[in-house]
């Protein structure tokens, strides 16, 4: 879910398949037979090694839908989360678009006509069913076209044993709750002091930039967006949020070896369930990778700048059908894909949260009895903000802010010259 909900990490092997077996990639959006369409499909991968990679459901999803669905046929390519919204891009561009695209943006696509509405593509039951806030962040002029795959919300984990062994809590673990910016500071600081490799994982690296720098911003009063959903990426808050981390946590030793511009996501949660960061910021798929490790850890919401409240940052992953002439099809695919069963399956597997209400419910139930961890994940959805995924500048605002973002932390780095060229851009692309 990058923002991704996610954006997620995972191997970068393009995985090509059919409901049965695997096989090559051909041609978008052909026919097979007289009356058979094969439906191509593009997907992220939200596992971080071969044997949990998302290849299974989507080959058992397809072989589902396929026995429900005589005469359409499934392929679905499966890519990595850094290079899958660049694949569907070139797709596009080479006037190949698959006929269903689950990627971390879809708003520049709709502005060019590109897609399908969800009221075109949808039963009413299915469309309906969509939770409210991520139903409307999928609209361009008021019309639904990107559908929410899967949300995910944002919170610290930190290790138990690290800060416990720092001194930074009692050695039973429990219990941790800092509230302002100089109290993540002070942990580091002590996390340091007893030669934790990494205090504070800052993942600034392409692969999630947009997400972490997101996170940071909303804790110290700002945002890509203001109240009026106009850009603000170079507010005095996002300014002062950047400065800190540059002086405070990178400055000072805090955020471990590897550059925060040259980490990516992934890489920080490795290097957490290893044992080797003390704290970072974290989505619901870290509690399985961490807990498969016996990685004992806390999570709180991230502390704000000065203590007082702030929202919390929402993701959600977006479902896209491109106008190639496979309409019908593509809709009763979504609408076996959106199934409760389906969705439960694939939230389950990676400690997702849905973006259905029949999955909220079911979610809600779980987190009083098998899911408990994910209670508070959950709590926080709906009042969440989640990327500005309405504009068509978004994909390539985002693209930027990844490739850009790094720079401000480095020691000599500019925040306010970096944001503003960001921002710069932003608005020339978006105007109001």
């Amino acid at each position: 879910m990058k923002g991704r909900y996610l954006s997620l990490a995972a191997s970068g092997a393009v995985l090509c398949l059919t409901a049965v077996t695997l096989t090559g990639c051909g041609a978008l959006g052909g026919l097979t037979g007289d009356n058979e369409v094969t439906l191509r499909v593009v997907a992220a991968d939200y596992g971080d090694n071969p044997q949990n990679s998302s290849e299974s459901y989507w080959k058992d999803l397809a072989a589902g839908f396929e026995k429900a669905n005589p005469g359409i046929k499934v392929e679905v390519s499966v890519y990595s989360w850094s290079e899958v919204d660049a694949k569907v891009a070139e797709m596009v561009k080479a006037g190949k678009a698959p006929d269903i695209a689950q990627i971390g943006a879809y708003s520049d696509y709709a502005a060019a006509d590109k897609l399908y509405s969800a009221e075109e593509l949808l039963s009413v039951k299915t469309e309906a069913d969509f939770l409210g806030p991520l139903a409307d962040a999928g609209k361009v002029k008021q019309i639904q076209y990107g559908m929410p795959f899967v949300a995910s919300t944002r919170l610290l984990f930190y290790n138990e044993k690290l800060l416990a062994d720092a001194g930074v809590i009692g050695k039973d673990g429990k219990g941790w709750q800092p509230k302002s910016w100089a109290d993540l500071e002070a942990a580091a600081k002590k996390l340091k002091a007893a030669n934790v490799p990494t205090p504070f994982a800052l993942p600034l690296g392409r692969e999630e930039a947009q997400a972490e720098t997101m996170m940071w911003m909303l804790a110290g009063g700002g945002g890509y967006t203001n109240n009026e959903e106009s850009y603000s990426i170079d507010s005095a808050p996002n300014i002062k949020t950047l400065e800190f981390l540059r002086d405070k946590m990178v400055g000072q030793g805090l955020t471990g070896p590897v550059e925060p511009g040259k980490l990516d996501r992934q890489a920080a949660f490795d290097a957490f369930t290893k044992g080797e960061v003390g704290m970072l910021n974290g989505h619901p798929t870290l509690l399985k990778q961490a807990e498969a490790k016996g990685v004992k850890f806390g999570m709180v919401p991230l502390p704000t700048a000065d203590g007082s409240d702030k929202p919390a940052m929402g993701v959600a992953d977006w479902v896209m059908a491109f106008k190639t002439g496979h309409r019908q099809q593509s809709g009763k695919f979504l609408d076996f894909m959106y199934q409760p069963k389906n969705v439960t399956a694939f939230t389950e597997k990676y400690d997702l949260l849905p973006a259905t209400t029949t999955g909220y419910q079911a979610k809600q139930a779980a987190t009083g009895g098998n899911a408990p961890q994910l209670k508070p994940f959950l709590t926080a959805l709906p009042g969440s903000r989640l990327y500005p995924v309405g504009k068509k500048s978004w994909a390539g605002v985002s693209e930027d802010i990844k490739q850009n973002i790094g720079k401000t932390v480095q020691p000599g780095g500019q925040p306010a010259k970096v944001l503003e060229g960001i921002a710069t851009t932003a608005r020339a692309a978006d105007p109001r």
